[in-house]
């Protein structure tokens, strides 16, 4: 998000209208500047308990005692006193029986609603879930658009069997050029729902169950944008053409991150 001036403003009111527009996840991280305390302008005239708001710890911050610290800053910063779930940024040297155990304590002090983890594969998850005594994981949030559908071969079947939501970050990385038969065939799409091609992308990429996406938006109009895709339900046909346009990899492939 913007950090200064009337760019600041203007991502102020896009949050505000995103919460307004029933968008009540709002993501974040501690290594996100000072978004942080950007939400907290955004949010601190609305109901706490109407929203669902995410951080994230630092993997050189996820010691046992550093995620308990970490986790205090943030919640200093974003004016709240709990999360609703609070993630591992990504696998880092801390083991994870360290981190998951501050989680797991956390959750028990109420400070969190729950608990995930970010960029993780399945075999990162397979030692994760090894490491919990009482917790769960509730969410991964990774990569995932149309040139990055790699997690629908094996990580998004595991989550679903572990009961762990999938949380799609940069749902709008590389778009198809305006120019490109893809897109015009993705436009063609977008006009039988009347609707616009991200909100087609956004449509197709939460087609799963239990599968979100976490699309940036810093200025209202693209926030009205987003939250317009909410209604939209794609039909069997558009989801096979969706498909051959952008298709998925046929084989296992190393999970994608940025």
């Amino acid at each position: 998000m913007p950090e200064k001036g009337d760019a600041r403003r203007k991502a102020v009111e896009a949050i505000k209208e995103g919460v307004e527009q029933g968008m009540a996840h709002i993501d974040t991280a501690e290594m996100y500047g000072e978004a942080e305390e950007i939400i907290r302008e955004a949010i601190k005239d609305f109901n706490r308990a109407d929203l669902f708001v995410v951080s994230k710890v630092l993997p050189s911050n996820a010691s046992y005692t550093g995620t308990i610290e970490a986790l205090d800053k943030s919640l200093k910063r974003l004016g709240t006193d709990y999360l609703d779930c609070y993630l591992l940024h990504w696998r880092g040297n801390t083991p994870l029986s360290e981190t998951l155990a501050a989680f797991e304590k956390l959750e028990e002090e109420g400070k969190i609603r729950s608990f995930g983890v970010s960029n993780f594969d399945v075999n990162d998850l397979n030692v994760a879930l090894a490491c919990l005594e009482k917790g769960k994981i509730a969410c991964n949030q990774v990569l995932y658009n149309l040139k990055n559908r790699g997690i629908e071969r094996s990580l998004i079947p595991f989550c679903h069997k572990h009961s762990i939501s999938v949380v799609g970050y940069t749902p709008f990385g590389s778009m198809p050029s305006e120019s490109s038969a893809a897109y015009k065939e993705l436009a063609a799409i977008a006009s039988r729902y009347d609707a616009t091609p991200r909100q087609i992308i956004l449509a197709f990429l939460t087609r799963l169950e239990d599968t979100f996406a976490i699309p940036k938006a810093s200025r209202s109009n693209h926030v009205a944008e987003n939250a317009g895709a909410g209604s939209i339900k794609l039909e069997q046909a558009d989801i096979e053409a969706m498909d051959r346009l952008f298709p998925a990899p046929d084989r296992d492939t190393p999970l994608a991150v940025i």
